[in-house]
Formats: structure tokens, sequence, C-alpha cells
């Protein structure tokens, strides 16, 4: 746990994985991110202030996964009576496919894509996000991640992320033991090797980025395009 395992590959990103098991993944995807990663918390603190009912904000999800994020958010919108639109891209064609063949709201939309196309495309969003991605990548890829998130947001980028501890570990082994026949709990204990202490993320990200721990499983990286240090 003292150096990250950032060879480590995780099962469903494998071409070749038990398909039912990954569907259930995505499935399962959408309790474990309430459970576990705090979008709520995020969603009242840094994303709500920015909503209208007026106008609809535009978010762009990076890594959507199964989708459940996207869907989520749209959802508390909807309650609070604020408009939203979020955007989710994932270049896995197993997501994409998983994401948009199950119903969701019309301010959802879906689409197999990296966030380099929509750069090279012109495209902006108010707000950028993503869950659990940097964790994948190295410091090389992870820096045009920011890059792109930088030319792609106007207002925000908010990247969660998993938070490597020898605690987050130990919680999350034990945890993560009702969620069978998925890779859910495999998956997840080396996405934990994988990620970046907050030290580490603070020392990768460029000027302008702020990193915020929060204990014990997750963190923040953080960037404000107004913000004087940006």
């Amino acid at each position: 746990m003292r150096l990250r395992a950032s060879d480590a590959v995780e099962m469903m990103d494998l071409p070749d994985c038990d398909s039912r098991k990954l569907e259930r993944t995505y499935r399962q995807f959408g309790v474990v991110n309430r459970l576990f990663s705090g979008w709520r918390r995020l969603y009242v603190r840094e994303l709500r202030p920015l909503l209208s009912q007026e106008f609809p904000t535009s978010i762009l999800d990076i890594g959507s996964g199964g989708g459940d994020l996207a869907r989520l958010l749209v959802r508390w919108s909807v309650r609070d009576n604020l408009r939203l639109d979020v955007t989710g891209i994932d270049p896995d064609a197993r997501a994409y496919g998983f994401a948009s063949g199950h119903a969701h709201h019309p301010s959802v939309r879906f689409r197999q894509a990296d966030s380099a196309e929509l750069v090279r495309e012109g495209r902006r969003f108010d707000v950028v996000i993503s869950n659990h991605v940097i964790h994948h990548l190295q410091p090389a890829d992870l820096a045009r991640l920011l890059t792109d998130s930088h030319a792609l947001a106007r207002r925000l980028s908010l990247h969660n992320d998993l938070r490597r501890s020898v605690a987050a570990y130990a919680l999350f082994w034990l945890a993560a033991l009702p969620f069978r026949g998925s890779f859910i709990r495999p998956d997840g204990l080396i996405s934990i090797r994988r990620s970046y202490t907050p030290e580490e993320l603070r020392a990768a990200a460029p000027p302008g980025w702020q990193v915020h721990g929060r204990a014990p499983f997750h963190q923040l990286l953080i960037h404000y395009p107004d913000h004087p240090d940006a």
C-alpha cells in the first residue's frame, strides 16, 4: 500500500471478461456510488448552487460507465425543480451500450467518446465531472485529462476518486462482501491499490487544481476556471 499499484489491471477492463459479471457490475455501481462515493453531498455543496430554474446547466460526465451517476444527478435536480442537462461519455463500447440501453430522463444523453474528441469538436460545458476515473490513469494520461477538462469546463471541474490507504482497503474489503456475482469487490480492492494519495495527486496536478481529501475512501481534484490562481 506504500506504493501505487499502477500496473494492476481490473478484471472488468479486460476485453474478454465475463459479460454477465460485467452487466451485474454496471447494475451494482448505482448502489455502490450512492453508498460510498459521496455524490449527494457533492451535489448539494458544489453542483446545486450552480443550477437554475430558468435555464439548464450542462454537465459532462467523463468515463460515465453504466450511467448511474448521470441519471442520479438529473433525478435530484428534477426533485429540486432545477434544470440540468448531463452528457455521459465513455470510450468503452460495453459501458456505452449498457448506459444507453437503459431508461433515462430526456435531459440525460450518452455517447461513446473520450474527452479529447469533444475538445476537438470545440464543445463546452458548464461543469465537467468524473467519478472513479483518475486512478485508472498514469500521470501523463492524468495531465491530458486535466488539460481537456480545462478546455471543456466553463465554471467548474470536479473529479471524484478513490484515496489509497490501508484503512480504505480494509473497510472496503468488509463493506463490499454483499456484492456477489460481479467485479465490484475484487476490482474495487485493485482500484484502491491503484489510486493516488493526496500528496501524489497534488504532485501530479498542474497549478490551479486543488486536492481535497475525504476520509477514508475518497478525494477531490477541483478546478475553478475563474479562480485567480487558475
